[in-house]
C-alpha cells in the first residue's frame, strides 16, 4: 500500500463517454492504441460489490514485464485493483488472469520514466500526456518520482487460472 498521500486527478470528461464504445471495440477483440501500449479490457473484483468491473487501459510493455498506471490517479479501478490484487486482462479475445503488484514511488519512478519517455519524444503523445503527467522529455528522475506519488502503478504478472 502506497504511504504517501492518494489523490485524484481530473478525468477529462471525454473519457467516461468513450469508455463504453472503447470497452466494446475491446471486447469484439478490435485492437486499439500502439503496439507497446496497447488498449485492452482490465476486470477487476469490485473491493466494495464484490462484482466484476471491466475498463479499458494501456498496458505498458518492458521486457517480459507489464505494467498498468493510474493516469487520473485514485480512480476506482485503480483502488479496485489495490483491494483485489489481481484482474483479467483482455486482448484480441484472449484473457489471461494476473496478479497486481502496486509499485513504491521509487520503484515506480524508473518504470515512469523509461515508458513515458519514447512517448515523450512523439509528435502526438509530447501534446497529449503533459496533460496528465508533469513531465516532459529529458526530464530528470526527481520529477518522475513526483508523478510515481501522483499515478499509482501496478505490474502485472501472469497466475494461473483457479
Amino acid at each position: 500500500m502506497r504511504e504517501e498521500a492518494k489523490m485524484r486527478q481530473k478525468i477529462p470528461g471525454l473519457v467516461p463517454l468513450l469508455n463504453p464504445l472503447v470497452g466494446r471495440l475491446l471486447g469484439l477483440g478490435l485492437p486499439m492504441g500502439p503496439r507497446r501500449t496497447p488498449m485492452v479490457l482490465l476486470t477487476i473484483k469490485g473491493r466494495k460489490s464484490g462484482q466484476p468491473h471491466t475498463t479499458p487501459v494501456n498496458v505498458f510493455h518492458r521486457g517480459d514485464r507489464d505494467y498498468v498506471f493510474g493516469t487520473f490517479g485514485e480512480t476506482n479501478w485503480v483502488l479496485n485493483l489495490r483491494t483485489a490484487g489481481e484482474a483479467i486482462l483482455t486482448e484480441r479475445g484472449q484473457h489471461v488472469p494476473v496478479e497486481a503488484v502496486e509499485l513504491s514511488v521509487e520503484d515506480g519512478a524508473p518504470v515512469l520514466r523509461e515508458l513515458l519517455e519514447p512517448l515523450l519524444r512523439t509528435p502526438l503523445a509530447s501534446r497529449v500526456l503533459p496533460r496528465f503527467y508533469r513531465v516532459t522529455s529529458g526530464a530528470p528522475l526527481a520529477d518522475y518520482e513526483a508523478e510515481a506519488r501522483r499515478h499509482p502503478i501496478f505490474e502485472l504478472r501472469p497466475r494461473n487460472a483457479a
